[in-house]
């Protein structure tokens, strides 16, 4: 295995893994805890969401330089610019808005819960996917 190659396969499954803990673990555990409120929940999940998608940026870097410099196969070239994608629309598309719906709950207001977040699980559930999908090809490289 190409030495890119195997840094694009760690990078891979330690993005998989932050995803999955973070955004399917974390996130919808932390409002069950007691006397967390929604303010306090929101406030946290700000900061961690703030600091994983840092990381997943560093990874995706990674896991692109990888396959590109390894000569991966198409398919996991492929799976590595969705979950790449999956990120950007994230942080381009989705988080401006539900930063604003975040901004205004922690300001005390109420109001209807925001679909931005439905869409950003959806890219999550995508992200995932591609991510499983491309670690697998690396590995069978």
């Amino acid at each position: 295995m190409h030495a890119a190659v195997a840094v694009a396969v760690a990078a891979t499954f330690v993005w998989l893994g932050m995803v999955l803990a973070i955004s399917f673990v974390e996130a919808p555990l932390k409002f069950r805890a007691p006397g967390v409120t929604l303010q306090i929940g929101l406030g946290i999940g700000r900061l961690v969401f703030r600091a994983l998608n840092a990381c997943e940026v560093a990874l995706a870097a990674a896991v692109l330089i990888g396959v590109w410099a390894g000569r991966a196969p198409v398919a996991a070239v492929v799976a590595a610019v969705v979950a790449a994608a999956m990120l950007v629309l994230q942080l381009v598309a989705v988080r401006p808005s539900l930063s604003r719906r975040s901004d205004r709950v922690l300001a005390g207001a109420e109001g209807p819960r925001s679909h931005a977040h439905f869409v950003y699980v959806g890219f999550e559930f995508v992200k995932v996917l591609a991510l499983i999908i491309g670690g697998i090809a690396l590995l069978s490289a």
